[in-house]
């Protein structure tokens, strides 16, 4: 199963990574309302932090930055469940085909490349801060020390101490 195909179902709401029901059931090529009876038939080993069912002011907003292709597979009043990492872990138990299996892993295998992307882009994001840190203190030496020359220069001009930069000539009095 292709990782990049995986990886565009996988959203964030309420700060995690989930996965709708449909997108799911499309994975593992079964019907949304088969993947949706299996889950309720299992309640117990779905934990609100494994999946949970969208409000229906999420699903407004979430629907608007996507468009659905197949609408008579999820009608627009029905709110999809969303599932974690976890839940999605969980969803090869409950549907108990080597499809299933096998999907599963794919899909968390997608989860953990986002993951490691993640922590990848922080660690370079991190370094970056870094350097602009040291590079800006540098910079604010020089800064200070050209501001320091400035104004030291100024207070010689004002107290008349400045000495004439350039050449000295003697003038020819023949």
């Amino acid at each position: 199963m292709e990782l990049q195909l995986i990886q565009s179902k996988i959203y964030t709401l309420r700060s995690q990574q989930i996965m709708f029901d449909f997108d799911l059931a499309e994975l593992y090529e079964v019907e949304t309302r088969v993947l949706n009876q299996a889950v309720r038939r299992n309640l117990d080993i779905f934990p609100d932090d494994f999946m949970f069912q969208l409000s229906k002011k999420e699903w407004e907003s979430m629907s608007s930055h996507f468009v659905m292709t197949y609408p008579a597979k999820r009608p627009k009043a029905a709110i999809p469940l969303a599932f974690t990492e976890h839940g999605v872990t969980m969803l090869a138990n409950v549907l108990k085909s080597k499809k299933a299996r096998l999907t599963s892993v794919a899909i968390v295998r997608a989860f953990i490349a986002l993951k490691q992307f993640a922590l990848n882009y922080q660690e370079l994001a991190e370094q970056l801060k870094e350097l602009e840190n040291l590079y800006n203190k540098q910079f604010k030496d020089v800064y200070e020390a050209i501001n320091y020359l400035l104004q030291k220069d100024k207070q010689q001009i004002e107290q008349g101490e400045r000495k004439k930069i350039g050449f000295k000539t003697k003038k020819n009095t023949d």
